[in-house]
């Protein structure tokens, strides 16, 4: 993993809207490096966003930006990211953008790039892109007249994009799924799945409870979706519904519960895809990535099988990468981001919800009895705001006390301390093999962080 850059973090450019880097005289420099990247004559670039307030500002600024260069815009309005890497795909496009800041609040945004193939740009080309947008390279450059990009809103992509989906997965399709008498309840975080989700799950024959599917530019997240799941918990018990699924701002992830209401985390919904995908034979190198955040029970589950588990770095285009020099199909994080390269490119929450429903299917059993396949050792994630990201090797006593909390625990348990790549955090996770050892674990390395972050 290279070094950070000043832009971009672990998931493209984020910050606060109409702050510096997410203004949008920044975004017309993004865009401007992105056609000078990326675009190609005859080809557009895809523009899709999720459903924040800010959204259409900087999607006019980055579709400025392209188009000042030559390079045709297709506007794909809401839509999951996912989505737009899918698209980006199918119809051989140049590239595909997305303006979106995930599961973070309505205030934020981000920006994000796909290749033509739908995959997120490595650490070596996000730096070519920043000094690009921060340099001298792109003054001067540009095209006039006739030869200016064409700005055109895309028809119909949400039909076209759930229209895929239930293609693959409807009745006489190899991967079949009939949802007929299944009883779901979608909170769709008032995110950019408020509409996609729902429809596909109905064109199966599912019954949909939808929740949180009146996005109004400032609600995205709030209090809603993965990460709040609680009112779709409550929803399933409530409704008797087979399962829940909840979506982060953008879809790209997914958070479920079973019919009794209880969560089920990226790990376990990881450990039963990928379990029954070893089982057919179909898991490439009976190997499964994951991150150095998930849970040793899935190391463990996957052993007792006959497959093992390798981790990358935090970030789902870390995993991505690992997947693609590894020539291996499955993996994901914690968070609920999953990736199944056999049918998209990226995390797709969607996609994830499916392939539980079709091992469901498959097995004849719910949600309650297929997650038993993992046993989840205990764990403790703290996240705490701090004041700057002082790098934790100028932080001794910090670094000293995670010395010492790893030596007491041995082979017993483990520890992982690092910043947010998106947020003013710093996040520390715990996991022993009591839970009665998590809070005092943890509480030893969160005094020294507090005197010097906080």
């Amino acid at each position: 993993m290279g070094a950070q850059s000043r832009l971009f973090g672990t998931d493209g450019i984020r910050g606060c809207a109409n702050v510096e880097p997410l203004t949008p005289e920044t975004a017309v420099a993004f865009g401007r490096a992105v056609a000078m990247k990326f675009g190609q004559p005859g080809k557009r670039i895809l523009i899709g966003r999720d459903t924040r307030i800010s959204g259409p500002m900087l999607e006019s600024a980055v579709a400025a930006g392209i188009a000042a260069m030559g390079i045709d815009v297709g506007l794909l309005g809401i839509l999951p990211t996912p989505a737009i890497a899918y698209l980006t795909r199918q119809n051989k496009e140049s590239a595909g953008i997305v303006i979106s800041a995930s599961h973070n609040p309505y205030e934020d945004n981000g920006l994000k790039i796909f290749n033509a193939q739908g995959l997120k740009c490595d650490d070596a080309l996000e730096n070519e892109l920043e000094k690009m947008i921060l340099g001298d390279e792109l003054r001067g450059k540009g095209v006039t007249g006739g030869k200016i990009g064409r700005v055109e809103a895309l028809a119909h992509p949400v039909a076209r994009y759930t229209g895929l989906m239930l293609g693959r997965y409807t009745l006489g399709s190899p991967g079949r799924v009939d949802l007929r008498g299944v009883k779901i309840v979608v909170d769709a975080g008032n995110g950019a799945a408020f509409e996609t989700t729902p429809r596909v799950l109905r064109g199966l024959g599912a019954e949909v409870i939808a929740l949180n599917v009146q996005p109004n530019g400032v609600n995205i997240n709030a209090g809603c979706g993965s990460t709040h799941p609680e009112a779709m918990q409550k929803a399933v018990r409530e409704n008797s519904a087979h399962l829940g699924l909840a979506h982060d701002g953008d879809a790209d992830r997914l958070i479920c519960c079973d019919e009794k209401g209880d969560l089920l985390d990226g790990d376990e919904m990881l450990a039963v895809i990928g379990l029954s995908m070893l089982k057919r034979g179909k898991l490439a190198k009976n190997t499964l990535v994951a991150t150095v955040m998930s849970n040793l029970g899935l190391d463990e589950c996957f052993s007792a099988a006959g497959g093992k588990v390798v981790r990358a770095g935090v970030g789902d285009r870390y995993v991505l990468e690992m997947m693609l020099r590894d020539d291996l199909n499955v993996g994901g994080e914690q968070s609920g981001h999953v990736i199944l390269k056999d049918i998209n490119s990226t995390g797709d929450g969607l996609v994830t919800a499916l392939e539980l429903l079709r091992i469901m299917q498959d097995n004849g059993e719910l949600l309650s009895k297929l997650r038993q396949g993992m046993r989840k050792y205990p764990q403790l994630l703290v996240n705490l705001k701090v004041r700057e990201k002082i790098p934790l090797e100028q932080l001794p006593e910090v670094t000293d006390a995670v010395k010492q909390v790893e030596k007491d625990l041995g082979d017993k348990g483990r520890v992982l301390l690092r910043y947010s790549g998106t947020e003013p955090k710093i996040r520390l996770l715990v996991e022993t093999r009591e839970e009665s050892q998590l809070q005092p674990t943890a509480d030893r390395i969160l005094a020294p962080i507090k005197k010097a972050l906080m």
